[in-house]
């Protein structure tokens, strides 16, 4: 399912509290006797790798923090079934560059969203080397085990600015999750900018809609202007909250879709760019 960024925030808005009156729970499969209920589990994993240069590194980081703090998310939050969500913040990049910036944590009104945000502003942002979208997967979901919530649905939330070209791959890792009952939602960075001595994949939400993402109602938001970076995270966290499937629909694995992208693209990419220096 693909999602324009432009989609006005007073209409999700709105969608949020219609579909939060009428949903159905969906437990973890992980859940236990003393778990928090929330509406959504939500890992954001958000790309820190050479290829985003550091003033689209703020942008990013400062989105996610304008974000969560708005009205709009927060009064969706509010008009969910259990009235609140936990998030945390993983950065990522290559396959030895994973970091928790800010581990799990309840947001439930502006109090709490402050809370979690200041991690964020308190933190510095790194750069790595590398992109391991598989990766940041294998990674976000051993997460969701034994962390003290019962959500409606788990999620794990994608922004990168490029393919998956170091670690296992991506359409396996995706698989994988898939199959632990997560879905997996992206925001593919689009802003058309070259990478010295580095080309990757065109149309990068095609590649993302078809190697990346995956489970019931999951989604890509692109964004292909810096102005658009909050709406486009705003908009996402939106959906995330408010898309709560009545039942879970079958895994899809890679292999029984007909994809418009080679999920192993940006494998073949860096082993040409290497081949030919």
């Amino acid at each position: 399912m693909a999602c324009s960024d432009a989609i006005g925030m007073r209409l999700f808005s709105a969608l949020c509290a219609l579909i939060a009156c009428c949903i159905a729970p969906f437990p973890s499969a992980h859940a236990r006797e003393g778990d928090i209920d929330v509406d959504v589990e939500l890992v954001l994993a958000v790309d820190v790798s050479y290829s985003m240069d550091p003033e689209e590194q703020k942008l990013q980081r400062e989105g996610y923090i304008e974000a969560l703090n708005s009205p709009e998310i927060l009064n969706a939050i509010k008009k969910g079934v259990n009235g609140k969500i936990a998030v945390a913040y993983v950065e990522w990049a290559g396959v030895a560059s994973r970091e928790i910036v800010a581990d799990w944590h309840i947001i439930e009104d502006a109090e709490s969203a402050l809370q979690f945000t200041r991690k964020l502003v308190e933190r510095p942002v790194r750069r790595f080397s590398r992109t391991s979208i598989s990766g940041a997967i294998d990674f976000a979901v051993p997460m969701f085990r034994n962390n003290n919530f019962r959500g409606l649905k788990q999620v794990i939330d994608i922004s990168g600015d490029g393919s998956n070209n170091q670690g296992r791959p991506v359409e396996r890792s995706r698989d994988d999750a898939l199959a632990e009952g997560i879905v997996i939602n992206g925001l593919p960075i689009m802003l058309n900018r070259p990478v010295a001595g580095y080309r990757d994949v065109d149309n990068l939400d095609h590649y993302y809609a078809d190697c990346v993402i995956g489970g019931p109602g999951a989604f890509v938001v692109p964004i292909r202007e810096r102005a658009h970076f909050v709406d486009a995270i705003r908009t996402k966290i939106l959906l995330e909250i408010a898309l709560i499937p009545d039942d879970p629909l079958p895994i899809q694995k890679a292999q029984t879709q007909t994809p418009r992208s080679d999920c192993m693209a940006g494998e073949k990419m860096w082993r040409e760019r290497w081949e030919n220096n």
